[in-house]
């Protein structure tokens, strides 16, 4: 190579390299690459994603997988080596659709809409073991409604979705469990008055988004809350959420929701709960993680807003950057970033999560490519 080119190839590294770095953030943080890994496929939505070690729980309305050029049945879960893209053994069979996943040392919790798994009878939320996919003996539970959200962390189990009764008890669509024994964790019950569709863990809050008017009848808790481990409120937060929140993340600088409304948000808030900057798309933002101290958003949008203001069916009205399904700001600021791993179809991206350990986030939902390419319903970046 001559000296010219290689000064063009040195150059051109540098570039791409600046590329990653966000701007005005730390040097750590870097976009992912826009391509994705290579993933095995999916025949049906995917709605629940969990990373553990080098393993991704996949969770939705799937019945068969394709990887390696071969077709495997999977009822609705599957694991897959997130290193390799190989599609693991792990193969509990679910007759009913997986809406939430959460993984704690050898214990897959899974819960959703099914009645059975591999043959043995669980009311909307199970114990697995993480190796062999055998339904655990604990979780034995009588539930009206389903979780739609799960975290596992300090030993408790904590869901939230659309139920409201637990063996039995009247619940306001919150309960936590002791994550060996399966009993409910009696003291801790929180009531939203609507559906929960979030539930993340930080430190000793317990963070709930969703279409709710207030958790425990407090004021400043309309869509999004933080409660303590005793199922209070935590009123060193104050809601800020203008709409219905369907996915949370927690980052470094604070709480991250994806919103619906007129048109989507995706809201960034400090831990007391203000407001530091917002991203408006025209259609809902369904799920969000942070990494690297970037923000990926997932959801039914095309466009990201110049402005926060919408016309009808949430449509741009000062102008809008094309951004199918996916996008990712800076976190420290907000600014919407050049990565765009457009998704195609309509509903888009439902779940994503995040591995900080293998510097990876996954996307699952009901797209079938990723800027053009055959992705159907899982996509991991890296």
């Amino acid at each position: 190579m001559t000296f010219r080119g290689k000064l063009a190839g040195l150059i051109a590294s540098v570039a791409a390299s600046a590329a990653l770095l966000l701007p005005g953030a730390p040097a750590l943080a870097v976009v992912a690459k826009v391509t994705p890994d290579p993933l095995p496929t999916f025949n049906g939505t995917v709605l629940a994603t969990a990373y553990a070690g080098d393993t991704l729980y996949v969770g939705g309305d799937f019945t068969s997988v394709s990887s390696g050029g071969r077709t495997f049945a999977r009822s609705r879960l599957a694991a897959v080596n997130a290193r390799t893209g190989a599609l693991l053994g792990w193969a509990p069979a679910a007759d009913g659709s997986v809406r939430a996943i959460a993984v704690s040392g050898r214990a897959v919790f899974v819960g959703g809409a099914f009645t059975a798994i591999s043959g043995v009878r669980r009311d909307s939320l199970a114990r697995l073991d993480a190796g062999s996919g055998a339904v655990h003996n604990s979780f034995k539970q009588s539930l009206t409604g389903m979780p739609y959200s799960l975290a596992a962390v300090g030993g408790r189990l904590y869901a939230g979705g659309s139920m409201t009764s637990l063996n039995g008890q009247s619940i306001g669509r919150l309960a936590a469990f002791d994550q060996n024994t399966g009993a409910v964790v009696a003291g801790w019950r929180p009531k939203a008055s609507g559906s929960v569709n979030a539930v993340v863990a930080a430190g000793r809050r317990i963070y709930v988004g969703g279409s709710f008017g207030s958790v425990n009848g407090a004021t400043g808790t309309r869509n999004l809350a933080a409660l303590t481990t005793g199922g209070s409120v935590d009123t060193g937060f104050t809601s800020r959420a203008s709409d219905m929140v369907r996915g949370l993340a927690v980052g470094g600088s604070g709480i991250y929701a994806a919103m619906g409304g007129p048109g989507g948000r995706l809201g960034a808030f400090t831990t007391s709960g203000v407001g530091r900057w917002t991203l408006t798309m025209d259609g809902d933002a369904q799920a969000v993680v942070v990494l690297d101290r970037v923000v990926y958003i997932g959801g039914h949008f095309d466009n990201v807003c110049k402005s926060a203001r919408t016309g009808d069916k949430g449509s741009c009205l000062d102008g809008n950057t094309r951004r199918i399904k996916l996008a990712a700001a800076n976190e420290s600021g907000g600014a919407l970033l050049p990565w765009a791993a457009d998704g195609n179809g309509s509903s888009g991206v439902h779940t994503m999560a995040a591995s900080p350990r293998l510097h990876k986030f996954v996307a699952g939902g009901a797209f079938t490519t990723i800027r053009g390419a055959a992705r159907a319903r899982l996509a991991q970046f890296g």
